[in-house]
């Protein structure tokens, strides 16, 4: 199974989906990490962002090969990209999607503080607003607020059906 986790920088997606990945046991694939392992210095570009999904498209490759399950944490902010990962996964993996979100004032603070793994600031935020292509595809979306961690990891249980399957901690 892989899992995509996406949205705006500073909505909260690697939070929840580092939790995630533990709840399901499942390996994690974050692009603030592989950005931070490929570039010294972050600037966001699109060269920098394509080659960002380039190498986490690799690593999931490598997961579905060994079929092992996979959380995979990007902003995933436009279709053509999220379509090369559905793609990639082929028929006979189960994919699933889940948005994160958070009200603009939350972002802006959270944006604010120094993040171990993140350079992403307001400005980027702003740019990959713009940017921002909807989900076509079905999928599962979560707002993240200060204090609802249990509460979407229980959402996102449900919705990837494993209220019941022994890779859920419940």
């Amino acid at each position: 199974m892989i899992v995509i986790v996406f949205g705006l920088p500073g909505s909260g997606k690697s939070y929840f989906a580092h939790h995630l990945a533990d709840r399901l046991r499942a390996d994690y694939i974050g692009s603030d990490q592989l950005r931070k392992s490929l570039f010294t210095e972050t600037i966001y570009s699109e060269k920098e962002k394509l080659l960002v999904y380039s190498k986490m498209l690799m690593e999931m490759r490598e997961h579905v090969r060994q079929g092992k399950n996979l959380v995979c944490d990007a902003t995933f902010y436009r279709n053509d990209i999220r379509r090369q990962f559905v793609d990639e996964a082929g028929r006979q993996n189960e994919i699933f999607f889940i948005e994160i979100w958070a009200a603009e004032p939350v972002i802006r603070r959270r944006l604010a503080q120094i993040r171990a793994d993140s350079d992403a600031d307001f400005e980027v935020y702003q740019k990959i607003k713009t940017e921002w292509e909807p989900m076509e595809e079905r999928h599962l979306t979560l707002e993240s607020t200060d204090n609802n961690i249990s509460d979407m990891l229980n959402k996102a249980a449900s919705y990837l059906h494993l209220h019941n399957d022994k890779r859920a901690n419940q």
